[in-house]
């Protein structure tokens, strides 16, 4: 399952250095890059062979681009690669119980991992979010999930890369 846990605010913005390092790295680093903002290595490569990007908007809508094409092999992929990160320090031992067991759920009636973007949202409120989204998203028939964890998956590597962007600002 992919809960980031959700930034309060980013603090480094992405420069045109952090650009350009990405629109002049070698194709096989850009593509390493990109593996770890959404690991589907058809978006990667497509997202690479289409360098240099003028600045972000046209980065991230090339991303989101790629991401609605993903072909199920490619979905299936990205969804494999995805896990639980460690949640806050202070979280209760029954939050962590309750989100295995909804995960537990999840993972046997979809086949893949819950996927759920919480970019921009308070810490505090992830825990809550992310459970009632698992809850939320049971209801749903498979392929109709599929595309719900599809959507969540493009969401997720527009922000793992605006972050990836600003970390790596000099």
């Amino acid at each position: 399952m992919a809960i980031p846990v959700p930034a309060q605010t980013r603090v480094t913005p992405v420069t045109a250095s952090s650009l350009e390092h990405f629109n002049t790295a070698p194709a096989d680093e850009a593509v390493e890059a990109l593996l770890t903002c959404l690991n589907s290595h058809h978006w990667a490569h497509r997202l690479a062979a289409h360098r240099p990007y003028p600045d972000l908007p046209a980065l991230l809508a090339a991303a989101d681009e790629a991401a609605y094409d993903l072909s199920p092999d490619d979905l299936t992929e990205a969804l494999a690669a995805e896990a639980l990160p460690a949640l806050p320090a202070d979280t209760y031992a029954a939050a962590h119980t309750a989100l295995g067991a909804a995960t537990a759920v999840y993972e046997s009636r979809f086949g893949h991992a819950f996927v759920i973007c919480l970019d921009g949202m308070p810490a505090n409120e992830a825990l809550d979010h992310a459970l009632e989204g698992i809850r939320s998203r049971l209801a749903n028939d498979p392929e109709e999930e599929r595309g719900v964890a599809a959507e969540e998956l493009r969401h997720l590597a527009r922000a793992r890369l605006a972050d990836s962007l600003s970390s790596a600002a000099p």
